[in-house]
């Protein structure tokens, strides 16, 4: 075949598949076998093969997927992709209308159209000359991440468009609907993986895969209902929009009303809410949309939302059962919460048999017990809640729940600190937390071990080779051997990362051992009064409150970690495997100063500048206080300069701090 002909044949094949895909994945009405489909898709594949030059990323042989990306680039929207102002009942409806009304001088009655609230991920796709080029998520509304190789992906999505206009943007929701979702849940429960908490956080995060190929196995819908820039094309009204948008081949929302009055708008809203569960896919509410676009012209906007449409939230699904027991889960940060195991009952699209009941307080003013009628709702359609008890139907055989003193997990104490509505597992080898505890153990600010992230972790505590941060300085290149994608060369390099981080300061190694309000600064301070570990295994909460910018709840929860047993055994685990338990003297020039950053930098970052003082000997405040001896000041300064005025501390610019530790402005 020569090339004019391929050319020729690969276009038609092209046209023919995006046919087929619209009739099956858009219309559900196919007119081939599948047998006749894969023909002239293999067809497709064989002669883009044969003939490289015609390859092209909007050819539906490339909907598998594209090479993974290292990130997402920022784009921006040019006409911003706004939120929507919300109204919760009738009244508030009736209040938009006569809003409307106010603005446009006019007392006739209003055309509208009420369409389906979709529940998913909000996506931007611009087409060229009929093509794809760009796709990409709202964001903040004024800019977003491009997901252009993931959009492909998704078969209901067109890649190229018949008799385009020169320039158009389709913006609508991706969803994925209640099947697909419950079974992709199945499968990730069936091979270990977390599970997703409802369709939008699937389809969402399906989305923002920096691979494609994950994104092309999800089952993924695209709804259109609306345009952003466009040339080469005219409307006068949403209605107009939604049926051109229908011929491009886009799915739009089913059963969109065109009705006038807001009385018809409220009726409209009704029905949709009432047969909410009869859909395929979530939904939350139905938009309200003047249906001129003239009018919604003059109407504009505000900053957040267009004044021409609002949306009406559905009320969340309210349904009784009975409380059949409590428990308490402990969570990966040490957090205990209570949990009301419930009669199995269907609710807002899925059946729910668990539902949180927050913290001790909350099981309190709800007076919950086992064996109580309950009411329980989806809070934000997504975990399911007790909303209240009904106590006209108790028997008196209901039985009130006590909180644990320890955790049910390990059997460490648990503390309640002050002020603080939840109760925490003080162990850090607690096995519910310890794959969070080592991850964050080994992160930069903390003992920086390279090479160890999460799928290293998951599969180190699920075959029981480490059961606590203190079993990472005894592992062997023969331990990680027989892992998953684990050679000898990457086995060596991760066993010396990790002997190699047995030297870090002790200020890194208290931030590491995830003590509740202990950040990295903490740690900093902490350790410039106690130089060693043993001083910290001996200190009472009054030693730790005479540290500034250390309090009450700061201290307890440091006392009480350095006296539960079990983190005592894990210190002393950690001094036999070598890892260093003392601060560094430092001898620099800049020891006992204080130094406080305000603005930006221009010769480093402000990271590095702090870094650069603590190698010297000094340390970094991040509020400006008597005890403060030099505030540094870059460009467009916070508040932090009006108080070193305030309070006379020394006020320096970027080159007089340059000079202070000894570099010169011109070698950087």
């Amino acid at each position: 075949m020569r090339k004019e002909e391929a050319k020729k044949r690969i276009e038609e094949l092209r046209r023919e598949i995006e046919y087929h895909n619209y009739r099956y994945y858009v219309l559900d009405s196919p007119v081939i076998t599948d047998e006749e489909y894969d023909k002239l898709f293999r067809e497709l594949v064989e002669l883009e093969e044969k003939f490289p030059e015609f390859k092209s990323p909007n050819s539906p042989t490339q909907r598998v997927g594209a090479p993974p990306l290292k990130e997402f680039k920022t784009v921006k929207h040019e006409i911003p992709m706004l939120s929507l102002d919300n109204a919760f009942n009738g009244e508030e409806l009736m209040a938009f209308e006569k809003k409307i009304k106010r603005m446009l001088g006019t007392d006739e009655e209003i055309e509208y159209i009420v369409e389906p609230k979709f529940d998913g991920l909000s996506i931007s796709l611009i087409y060229r000359n009929g093509e794809l080029v760009r796709g990409a998520t709202r964001g903040n509304g004024l800019e977003g991440e491009d997901v252009t190789p993931n959009v492909r992906t998704i078969k209901t999505i067109p890649l190229i468009l018949d008799n385009p206009p020169p320039l158009i943007e389709v913006r609508g929701e991706v969803i994925m609907f209640k099947k697909d979702f419950e079974e992709l849940n199945r499968e990730r429960k069936e091979i270990g993986e977390s599970v997703f908490a409802n369709p939008r956080n699937a389809a969402a995060g399906s989305v923002r895969q920096l691979d494609s190929s994950i994104t092309a196995k999800r089952k993924l819908h695209f709804f259109a209902y609306a345009l952003g820039l466009y040339e080469g094309v005219k409307f006068k009204t949403q209605e107009e929009i939604l049926n051109y948008l229908k011929e491009k081949r886009f799915k739009v929302s089913p059963d969109f009303k065109k009705v006038k009055g807001i009385k018809k708008v409220i009726e409209a809203c009704l029905w949709f809410q009432e047969r909410r569960d009869e859909y395929p896919f979530d939904m939350d509410g139905a938009v309200v949309k003047v249906n001129s676009l003239e009018l919604q012209k003059k109407l504009g906007a505000t900053t957040h939302a267009p004044r021409w449409a609002i949306a009406y939230k559905f009320p969340a699904e309210e349904k009784e059962t009975i409380v059949r027991d409590i428990i308490i889960q402990v969570g990966r940060t040490g957090k205990l919460t209570p949990v009301a195991i419930l009669e199995p009952v269907f609710v807002s699209g899925s059946t729910v048999s668990r539902a949180t009941l927050h913290n001790e307080d909350e099981i309190k003013r709800l007076d919950v017990r086992i064996g109580d009628h309950v009411i329980i709702r989806k809070a934000g359609s997504v975990i399911p809640e007790v909303v209240r008890v009904v106590k006209e139907k108790r028997t008196g055989k209901e039985i009130p729940f006590k909180f644990p003193d320890k955790c049910p997990v390990c059997g460490a104490k648990v503390i309640r600190l002050p002020g603080e509505a939840d109760y925490r597992c003080t162990n850090a080898s607690c096995p519910a937390q310890i794959k969070g505890r080592i991850l964050h153990f080994v992160s930069r600010d903390a003992m920086d071990i390279e090479n160890i992230g999460e799928s290293l972790v998951n599969q180190l505590v699920d075959k029981g080779i480490v059961k606590d941060i203190g079993d990472l300085y005894y592992l062997s290149v023969d331990d990680l051997l027989p892992l998953e994608r684990m050679g000898r060369v990457l086995a060596e390099k991760i066993v010396r990362n990790i002997q190699n981080s047995k030297n870090r300061p002790l200020h890194r190694l208290i931030y590491g051992l995830g003590i509740f309000h202990v950040g990295k600064h903490v740690a900093e301070i902490l350790t410039q009064k106690f130089k060693t570990m043993d001083e910290f295994l001996k200190a009472n909460i009054e030693d730790y409150m005479e540290i500034e910018g250390i309090g009450p709840k700061t201290a307890k929860s440091l006392y009480i970690f350095f006296h539960e047993p079990k983190n005592i055994e894990l210190i002393e685990k950690l001094k036999k495997a070598g890892v260093r338990m003392t601060e560094e003297e430092s001898e620099g020039k800049l020891k006992g100063l204080v130094f406080v950053f305000t603005g930006t930098l221009k010769s480093m970052t402000r990271h590095e500048a702090e870094e650069l003082v603590k190698s010297d000997g000094g340390s970094v405040a991040s509020s400006v206080s008597k005890k403060v001896n030099y505030v540094v000041v870059g460009e467009k300064p916070g508040s932090k300069l009006e108080k070193a005025k305030r309070l006379g501390v020394k006020i320096i610019n970027e080159e007089e701090f340059l000079k202070l530790v000894g570099r010169q402005w011109e070698e950087l």
